[in-house]
């Protein structure tokens, strides 16, 4: 039996900016490399989001107190908090 595949959500513009993207390289026709630029750098911060989120939600069901703050300091660091602002 196949495990049902994670499912993500991205903005509709990018979406979008995909699809388009497919039909031009189907169709041979000229590709916009800013759209492509733009596109790639929609992805990664979805990518980054989701990091975030994932470190996030590991912090907050961590069994011990030190793997909580282990991940804690983990996702602080991930989303750029300086230490002197740290609980």
């Amino acid at each position: 039996m196949h495990e049902k595949e994670k499912q993500i959500q991205i903005p509709l513009k990018t979406f979008t900016g995909l699809l388009l993207l497919t039909e031009d390289l189907l169709n041979n026709s000229e590709i916009d490399y800013n759209k492509i630029k733009q596109l790639n750098q929609d992805l990664h911060n979805k990518l980054d989001a989701m990091n975030k989120r994932n470190l996030y939600t590991k912090y907050k069901t961590a069994s011990t107190e030190e793997e909580k703050e282990k991940a804690r300091n983990k996702y602080l660091d991930e989303i750029g908090m300086n230490k002197n602002f740290r609980y």
